[in-house]
């Protein structure tokens, strides 16, 4: 049995919506937590706002040390003084999403019932299914909390493109520039089958408890463990697995199941047990489903230039060479999609050999791309 080990107690900033929110799936949860966190500062005119929207296991301390695992921020090599997402410039805001496990609304977070009153547990398995325009609207919330009525950009790499891309289309009005990197306009077939595995271990695990392991003190930590495990391999290229680990012995007695014979074994086993002293199992369960259902021509009938009719939002979309988990070609659907709908879009594709977690790594292409993609966007809005 692996016993539930606490994670430090982080006092979370947050807005409370206690009128709550109106989910896709036809149910409201009240009230409506959203964790955020801000770098620089919002100007007189409120027109300097950028809003960066993580990927599945980030979270909001994107460019500040993480709270629970002491780490720096994700994109601290991207958001900060004089960085492409510049924080002399810009008022940069980073919301955890909606289902999330660090302070947001989601399965960690005490029940509540259909007057919005706690009962006294967690969420649990019982968190209803949240989608990413539930996400969406989530953070439009905080963005109207905060006094701003039209963001600069909307930027964000994996879910976080999902998330920009659906901003976009959902507020055109409230968006004047969106940048979506290295994501699709849909979840592949591929990409739901990689997340079922990761689901299918979570539940496979003993202390599973049918989703109640927090009632028994327990945590699903072997499955959880394998399902970041699995997503971690997809993150990468092959080419990366071979420059970093090749065929290398960890330095086994023998070959053996038992133990890491290869060094790549002992790397998958340092993610998945890093990865579960900071990340909720039933939190993973809801937002890989909420990536899977994601199809934002669902409701144009399939022509996702629909989804951008009329746009005056000025588009940055960016993919890597070597990322198989969302290719290029997803990217430059979304970009043929824009230009039928008449929209202002920049495309480029990036040389690396990282995979898809380029997007977080240190490819100076990529930043002077997106920097200057802002600081035009910043010039033609007058900021």
């Amino acid at each position: 049995m692996n016993e539930v080990v606490p994670l430090p107690a982080v006092d979370h900033q947050r807005a409370v919506f206690q009128d709550g929110l109106m989910l896709d799936c036809g149910m409201t949860i009240a009230p409506l937590a959203v964790a955020y966190r801000t770098y620089g500062t919002l100007n007189e005119a409120r027109s300097n706002a950028v809003l960066v929207c993580h990927a599945l296991t980030g979270d909001q301390y994107v460019a500040e040390t993480q709270p629970v695992t002491g780490r720096p921020g994700w994109w601290s090599n991207l958001v900060g003084p004089g960085l492409p997402v510049d924080t002399d410039r810009f008022f940069v805001i980073c919301a955890n999403v909606l289902g999330g496990c660090m302070g947001s609304t989601g399965p960690r977070e005490e029940m509540t019932d259909a007057e919005g009153r706690g009962v006294g547990r967690p969420w649990g398995i019982d968190f209803p299914s949240v989608t990413i325009r539930d996400m969406v609207r989530a953070q439009k919330r905080l963005v109207e909390h905060l006094g701003i009525e039209r963001l600069l950009a909307v930027v964000g790499g994996s879910m976080g493109g999902m998330q920009a891309l659906q901003w976009a289309a959902t507020y055109p009005e409230a968006v004047f520039a969106c940048a979506p990197i290295a994501t699709a306009s849909y979840h592949s077939a591929q990409n739901i089958a990689f997340h079922e595995v990761g689901r299918a271990a979570i539940h496979a695990d003993p202390d599973w408890c049918g989703g109640a392991y927090w009632k028994e003190g327990r945590l699903p930590a072997q499955g959880l463990s394998v399902a970041r495990m699995v997503a971690h391999i997809t993150y990468l290229s092959e080419s990366a697995l071979t420059r970093k680990f090749g065929r290398r012995l960890q330095g086994a007695k023998a070959v053996t199941f038992l133990e890491d014979v290869f060094a790549v074994e002992s790397y998958l086993r340092h993610q998945g047990s890093t990865f579960i002293r900071r990340f909720d199992a039933n939190s993973y369960l809801t937002i890989t489903r909420a990536m899977d259902y994601f199809d934002l021509a669902a409701d144009c009938g399939g022509d996702l230039s629909l989804a951008f009719k009329g746009t005056k939002t000025r588009f940055f979309v960016a993919s890597f060479s070597s990322d198989w988990l969302f290719p290029t070609e997803e990217s430059r659907a979304i970009t043929r999609a824009l230009n039928r709908a008449a929209a202002r879009v920049s495309f480029i594709e990036l040389k690396s050999d990282k995979g898809h977690d380029a997007f977080l790594l240190d490819e100076p292409e990529f930043h002077a791309a997106l920097g200057g993609f802002l600081r035009g966007s910043a010039e033609a809005a007058g900021v």
